[in-house]
C-alpha cells in the first residue's frame, strides 16, 4: 500500500547515512590529498572518467531498470517477477562488461598515452575491470532494495563501504609509500577493489535474506523488452554524457598546457579543482542523492497506477526540499569555504572559484531532481535528450575557452554554469509537458534564495567581526553556522515557509501551502 510518509522516512534515513558517508568521504579526501599530493590526485581524476564510462556501458541503465520494474511489479503484487528482474540484470551486467574489460586490458597503454594524455595512468586502468564488475553487482542490489521500498540495508551498506574504502586505500598507501605517481594511483584503485568486494558481498547476502516470493513470473522476452525500454535510454544517456564529461575532463589539463602551464602544474590544478574543491562543495548533496533514490521508484509506482496528481505533488515537494536545503548550504560554502578548503587540504588554490562553483552545484541539484522525476514518470527519452544537449554545450564551451591565455579554469566554470542552467530549463519544460506540472518560482527559488542570500551576507560580516576580535577559526565557524541557521529559518518563516511544515510535522490541513510531503 502506498504510504506518503515512507518517502519522507526513506529520504531522511538515506540523508542521515549519506551525510555520514559524505563526512567520512571528505575526511578520506583530506587524508588522501595530504598523502599523495595534488599531482597524484590529478592522475587519479583522469582515471575515474574511464570508470564512469565503463559503468554507463554496463550498469547504469540496468540499475534504473531494476529500481523502476521492481517498484512496478511490487505495486501490482508480482513479487516473483520483481525478483526475476534482478537475476536477469545480473546476467546482463556480466555479458555487457566482458568485451569492454578485455579491450581496456589489451589497449591500456595507448589509452593512457593517447587518450588520457599521461602514461602514468596505465596501472590504474588495468585494475578498473574488477572494480566495475563489483560496483555493478553492488548497485543492482541497492536499487532492488530501493525499488522494494527498503532503504535501511543500502543505507548501512553505504556507510560500511566508505569506512572500508578509507581503511583499504589509506592502509595500502601507508604500507607501500613512497611510490611513483603511477604506483600511487594503482594503490588507490586497488583499495577501491577491496572496498567493492565487501559491499557487493554484504548487499547480496542481505537481499537473499529479504527477497520476496510469490506472484507470477514474466515471460523472458517480455521481461527483456521491459528492461530494454527503461535501461537503453538511461544507458545511452549515461554513456554519451559520460563520454562528453570524460572528454571534458581529459581536455582540461591538455588545454591548460596549451594556455601556457607546465604539464605537472596543469595536472595539479586539475586535481585541486576536481579532487578537492568540488568534493568539498558536494558534501551537502547527500540529501539530493537520497531524495532521488527514494523518489524515482515512488514516481514509477504512481505513474503505473495513473496517479499523475501525486506525481506532480511529489515533484513539487522535491524541488522545494532541494532548494530549502541546498541554497543555504551553498551560501555558507561560498562564504566560509575558501578558508576551510585551504586549512583542510593545505593547498592555497583549493578555495579558488568556490562562489561560482557553488552556483553550479545548486543548478545541478535542481537538474538532478527534475531528471529523476522524468525517469520515474516514464519519460526517459526526454531526460536523455536534455542531458545530452547540456553535456554537449559544456564540452564545447570548455574546449573553446580553457586553452585561451589568461582564461584557464575560469572557462570550465563558465561552461558548467551554462550547461547546468540549460539542463534545468530543458528538464522543467519536458516535465511540465509530460505531467502538467506547474512551476512555483516563489517557493522553489525566490523564498529560499532570498533567505540564503540574507544569511550569507550576514554570516560574511559576522565572520570578519569575529576574526578581528581574535576568535579561533573553529569557534568562529561554529558561531557563524549556528547564527546562519537561526537567521535562515527565521527568514523562511517570515515568507510563509515554517520549519514545522518543511519537516512535515504540520497536521493535515493546517498548512497546506507549506507542507513538504
Amino acid at each position: 500500500m502506498w504510504d506518503p510518509t515512507s518517502v519522507r522516512r526513506g529520504t531522511l534515513l538515506l540523508t542521515a547515512s549519506g551525510l555520514v558517508n559524505q563526512l567520512l568521504g571528505f575526511v578520506y579526501r583530506i587524508l588522501l590529498s595530504r598523502l599523495v599530493g595534488a599531482e597524484v590526485m590529478g592522475l587519479y581524476q583522469l582515471v575515474m572518467p574511464v570508470f564512469s564510462v565503463l559503468l554507463s556501458v554496463t550498469a547504469v541503465g540496468l540499475t534504473a531498470a531494476v529500481a523502476n520494474l521492481t517498484a512496478q511489479y511490487r505495486a501490482l503484487g508480482r513479487e516473483g517477477a520483481a525478483e526475476q528482474v534482478l537475476r536477469r540484470c545480473l546476467v546482463l551486467l556480466v555479458c555487457l562488461l566482458a568485451l569492454p574489460a578485455l579491450a581496456l586490458v589489451l589497449l591500456s597503454d595507448p589509452i593512457s598515452v593517447y587518450i588520457l594524455g599521461d602514461a602514468r595512468t596505465r596501472l590504474g586502468l588495468l585494475l578498473l575491470p574488477p572494480c566495475v564488475l563489483l560496483t555493478g553487482v553492488e548497485n543492482l542490489h541497492k536499487h532492488a532494495f530501493y525499488g522494494a521500498g527498503l532503504v535501511r540495508p543500502p543505507a548501512l551498506s553505504e556507510v560500511l563501504e566508505q569506512v572500508v574504502r578509507t581503511a583499504a586505500v589509506l592502509g595500502l598507501l601507508l604500507l607501500f609509500l613512497p611510490q611513483s605517481p603511477e604506483g600511487a594511483v594503482g594503490l588507490i584503485v586497488a583499495g577501491m577493489v577491496i572496498c567493492e568486494v565487501c559491499s557487493a558481498c554484504t548487499l547480496t547476502l542481505l537481499w537473499r535474506r529479504r527477497r520476496g516470493r510469490g506472484g507470477s513470473l514474466e515471460p523472458g522476452k517480455v521481461l527483456d523488452r521491459r528492461i530494454a525500454q527503461v535501461a537503453l535510454p538511461v544507458a545511452c544517456t549515461a554513456l554519451l554524457g559520460n563520454l562528453m564529461g570524460s572528454a571534458c575532463a581529459i581536455l582540461i589539463p591538455q588545454k591548460l598546457v596549451e594556455g601556457g602551464m607546465e604539464v605537472s602544474q596543469a595536472v595539479s590544478a586539475f586535481g585541486v579543482m576536481f579532487g578537492m574543491s568540488l568534493p568539498m562543495l558536494g558534501l551537502p548533496t547527500a540529501f539530493i542523492s537520497a531524495l532521488g533514490l527514494v523518489l524515482m521508484p515512488r514516481l514509477a509506482q504512481q505513474a503505473a497506477l495513473g496517479r499523475w496528481g501525486e506525481v506532480r505533488r511529489l515533484t513539487s515537494s522535491a524541488m522545494l526540499a532541494a532548494s530549502v536545503l541546498m541554497l543555504p548550504a551553498m551560501a555558507l560554502m561560498a562564504v566560509l569555504g575558501p578558508e576551510l578548503a585551504v586549512r583542510f587540504f593545505r593547498e592555497p588554490s583549493a578555495g579558488d572559484y568556490l562562489l561560482p562553483l557553488a552556483g553550479t552545484v545548486v543548478l545541478s541539484c535542481w537538474r538532478s531532481v527534475l531528471a529523476c522525476a522524468l525517469n520515474g514518470a516514464g519519460r526517459q527519452a526526454a531526460a536523455a535528450r536534455n542531458a545530452l544537449i547540456a553535456g554537449a554545450v559544456e564540452l564545447a564551451v570548455t574546449a573553446l575557452t580553457v586553452g585561451l591565455p589568461g582564461v584557464g579554469l575560469k572557462g570550465y566554470v563558465a561552461a558548467a554554469l551554462l550547461s547546468e542552467g540549460l539542463g534545468v530549463g530543458l528538464n522543467l519544460l519536458s516535465l511540465c509537458r509530460a505531467s502538467g506540472l506547474r512551476p512555483d518560482p516563489f517557493r522553489w527559488v525566490a523564498a529560499p534564495g532570498l533567505a540564503a542570500l540574507l544569511m550569507g551576507l550576514d554570516v560574511n560580516l559576522l565572520s570578519r567581526v569575529l576574526q578581528d576580535q581574535g576568535l579561533s577559526p573553529a569557534g568562529r565557524w561554529a558561531v557563524c553556522l549556528l547564527f546562519g541557521l537561526i537567521l535562515y529559518l527565521a527568514a523562511l518563516s517570515a515568507m510563509g515557509l515554517s520549519p514545522r511544515s518543511l519537516l512535515g510535522l504540520e497536521k493535515k490541513g493546517v498548512c497546506r501551502r507549506g507542507k513538504m510531503w
